[in-house]
């Protein structure tokens, strides 16, 4: 197991999805209670297209797959482009945790 011996060892690391996708830079943590949340990530440019326009989003922590040298997401928890919303500058993907959950928890035919 990995240990880090300071969390701003993590800022500035680049983010990659889990199918190997340049995703960003991480910006800051979020903490609650000494324990971390979130990760708030600057998108990178191909992304940005990806999410609508977003210039950040935050990443709930449960969906960091590994952080070492970089950090891996899951590609499933990032949201899709409907093309028809507004997007402020960074997007908050732990307001449907519970959907998400269902979604990896319900079986696949």
């Amino acid at each position: 197991m990995l240990k880090i011996k300071k969390l701003t060892d993590v800022i500035g690391k680049r983010v990659y999805t889990d199918t190997g996708d340049y995703f960003g830079e991480v910006e800051e943590s979020n903490l609650i209670e000494n324990k971390v949340d979130g990760w708030r990530i600057k998108i990178a440019g191909p992304m940005m297209s990806f999410l609508g326009g977003a210039k950040g989003v935050i990443i709930p922590h449960q969906f960091v797959k590994a952080i070492g040298e970089i950090v891996i997401v899951s590609r499933a928890s990032l949201p899709l482009d409907e093309g028809n919303e507004t997007v402020e500058q960074t997007v908050d993907l732990s307001e449907g945790i519970e959907s998400q959950e269902e979604i990896q928890s319900s079986p696949v035919m």
